[in-house]
């Protein structure tokens, strides 16, 4: 009976809209990306990104050993995760330490890396990454036949499996999130704002109320 309610409570934990995943993803300045070396030793190395079109893409220098790595074995892992909020211990009991904790949101994907030669496609990637990280502007677009485009590289990743988890109360009964949600906002960490936000939490005459609860 255990075994079955840990797992019925990892299913609460699970990212179903895609919606969410791609906002997510979209509002995320880092990521990080997993390939095996030529010793057979995972390497991780954080990462700007943007996704497209159901697609990860990276942009690079023109040599490095994460290339050498996508050339030889394609399989790749990519990972991103925001914590939003330790939980002390003491919020759930004065002294028992194990029951520390963190609300979060994470996203992992497991697929094939390339790099890309399309230079169509690699130029809706640079412009992509562009947009996302100068949404302001103040630049030329960057054009297929643009000298540019030999100067980097843009890694690719379509995914085989995209999945995400999230723990922001949704996995406890309304009068429990409510009592957290003031908990936090009495601890008013640097990020208890925008974690009751998340959470779906408005201040209203100095409470929290909760105003969206909708599952993801």
């Amino acid at each position: 009976m255990e075994d079955f309610l840990i797992r019925r409570d990892h299913r609460k934990l699970q990212i179903k809209s895609k919606e969410k995943i791609i906002e997510f993803l979209s509002s995320q300045q880092t990521g990080r990306v997993a390939s095996i070396d030529e010793n057979g030793f995972p390497q991780i190395i954080p990462m700007n990104f943007v996704f497209i079109n159901d697609t990860i893409y990276m942009h690079s220098h023109i040599r490095g050993e994460k290339l050498d790595n996508i050339k030889r074995n394609q399989k790749v892992g990519f990972e991103v995760d925001k914590s939003l909020e330790f939980l002390p211990s003491y919020f759930s009991d004065p002294t028992d330490a194990s029951l520390a904790d963190t609300l979060y949101i994470s996203v992992v994907i497991k697929g094939n890396g390339s790099i890309v030669s399309d230079k169509k496609e690699k130029t809706i990637a640079l412009n992509g990454l562009m947009k996302k990280y100068q949404p302001e502007g103040g630049y030329e677009p960057i054009k297929p036949d643009m000298d540019v485009l030999n100067e980097v590289e843009v890694i690719k990743i379509v995914p085989e499996s995209l999945r995400g988890k999230y723990k922001i109360g949704q996995h406890m009964d309304r009068k429990l999130r409510i009592d957290l949600a003031k908990q936090i906002m009495e601890r008013n960490s640097p990020t208890a704002k925008e974690t009751l936000d998340i959470m779906g939490f408005e201040i209203i005459d100095n409470e929290p109320k909760l105003v969206d609860d909708k599952l993801w």
